[in-house]
């Protein structure tokens, strides 16, 4: 069921993004809320896992893989749109093959990239890279900065005279907060992906050690 949820998330960001490009302003009013929908429904699959018992090493792969396909493809799509430049998505999806291909290591002995069983080394970097506050507060962050570009990008291609969506976007602190969500999570993007390099070090150090002399 989880990871049904999980292929229903994909599809549904696939209908959005689609839909951001072609629909009429009542149709982008509700794409945004429908981004809501596709970032929320990430904590669901997981706690669908959990109740029925079905948590699977592939289920959290998927997960991930989940997350990725949506972050990127909605960077992509707004850079296409020409909302944020090219060096965005093209830094979040260098920044996911480096970070997934480090753990997939750590998966093959036994590790997670979350709970208690990660591969970080120190408090910090587990708070920073797999503490609940800092995993939420990112994705939060990134689904509001979606939001805004969202409705963003219907804006400047629609004419939204009298429309809720122009009214919104009159405002000045919308595009000061909704660009400030935007740069905060092109920044923890970064941010939380540093400490899983670092920590890898002594993590691949110590596997190294371990190996049988031949």
């Amino acid at each position: 069921m989880a990871n049904w949820i999980t292929t229903g998330r994909l599809a549904l960001l696939f209908i959005v993004i689609w839909l951001t490009y072609v629909g009429p302003v009542p149709v982008i009013e509700a794409c945004m809320v429908l981004i809501v929908v596709v970032f929320a429904s990430d904590g669901i699959d997981g706690w669908v896992a959990r109740k029925r018992n079905e948590t699977s090493t592939f289920g959290a792969v998927y997960d991930i893989t989940g997350d990725r396909i949506v972050e990127c493809s909605l960077w992509i799509a707004f850079s296409d749109m020409g909302l944020v430049p090219v060096w965005v998505p093209l830094l979040v999806v260098t920044r996911g093959f480096i970070v997934d291909g480090i753990r997939s290591i750590s998966y093959s002995h036994g590790m997670t990239a979350f709970g208690s069983s990660n591969m970080m080394r120190s408090a910090f970097t587990t708070w920073l890279t797999a503490g609940r506050f800092m995993r939420g507060f990112y994705g939060w962050a990134k689904a509001a900065g979606f939001v805004f570009l969202t409705g963003l990008a219907g804006e400047r291609r629609l004419d939204t005279d009298g429309t809720a969506l122009g009214t919104f976007y009159s405002w000045s602190v919308v595009h000061w907060i909704g660009w400030f969500l935007v740069w905060a999570a092109v920044a923890l993007t970064v941010i939380r992906a540093l400490p899983v390099v670092y920590d890898s070090f002594g993590f691949l150090r110590e596997h190294e050690e371990r190996k049988p002399a031949l």
